[in-house]
C-alpha cells in the first residue's frame, strides 16, 4: 500500500474517509471528523487540530509530535498506545473525557482550559506539565510523576501524595482537600 505525504496543508470540513495514510507535516485540520476513524500508523508532526473531533478514534502506533489541538473534542482516546517515543502534544480548551494516557511520557505538557474528567494519568510521567484552568473530576493518579508540575489553578482534583511523586509540585490553597481525599478525613473549611 503506497504512503502519502503532506506538507503545509490545510484540510478543512475532512473526514476520515478522505484522509489518507502517511506522514503529515506542518499541516492544520480545521472542523475535520476523525471519530472512531483508525489513525493507526498515521504520522503528524508539527500539525495543528483546531475544531476537530477524534473521539474513540485507533491511535494505535500513531504519531504525535509537537502536535496543537485546539477546542478539540477527544473523548476516549488512548494515547497510550500511540507512538511513545515521539508523543509531544498540547491542549487547548479541548474535552478529554476518559482519555487514557497509561504510562505516557508528558513532562512539560501543557493543559489549558482542558476539561479532562475521568482520565486517566496512571504511571505517566508529567514532570514540569501545567495544568491552567482544567477540570481533572474523576481524573485517575496512580503511580503518576507529577514533580514540578503545576495544577494552581486546576480544579476538583484528587491526587494521593503517598502514591505520586509530588516534589516540588505546584497547587492552590483551595486545592489542597484534593491532597487529602485519600485521608477520608474532614475539613472545615469555616475555621
Amino acid at each position: 500500500m503506497k504512503e502519502f505525504s503532506f506538507s503545509d496543508q490545510e484540510f478543512k470540513n475532512t473526514d476520515a474517509s478522505e484522509l489518507h495514510k502517511g506522514e503529515y507535516e506542518h499541516c492544520i485540520f480545521r472542523q475535520a471528523n476523525f471519530e472512531y476513524a483508525d489513525l493507526s500508523g498515521f504520522r503528524f508532526n508539527k500539525c495543528r487540530f483546531i475544531l476537530c473531533n477524534l473521539s474513540l478514534a485507533n491511535l494505535s502506533g500513531a504519531i504525535f509530535s509537537e502536535v496543537v489541538f485546539d477546542e478539540c473534542k477527544l473523548l476516549g482516546l488512548r494515547f497510550d498506545q500511540c507512538n511513545q517515543l515521539a508523543l509531544s502534544v498540547t491542549f487547548n480548551s479541548c474535552l478529554l473525557h476518559n482519555a487514557v494516557f497509561y504510562k505516557a511520557s508528558l513532562k512539560k505538557t501543557q493543559f489549558t482550559n482542558s476539561n479532562l474528567m475521568e482520565a486517566d494519568f496512571s504511571e505517566c510521567d508529567l514532570s514540569g506539565a501545567v495544568f491552567a484552568d482544567c477540570d481533572l473530576s474523576g481524573a485517575v493518579f496512580d503511580g503518576t510523576n507529577l514533580e514540578k508540575a503545576d495544577l494552581r489553578t486546576s480544579v476538583n482534583y484528587s491526587i494521593n501524595p503517598a502514591v505520586n511523586r509530588l516534589k516540588k509540585a505546584k497547587f492552590s490553597l483551595s486545592g489542597i482537600p484534593g491532597l487529602l481525599d485519600a485521608l477520608d478525613i474532614e475539613i472545615d473549611r469555616n475555621h
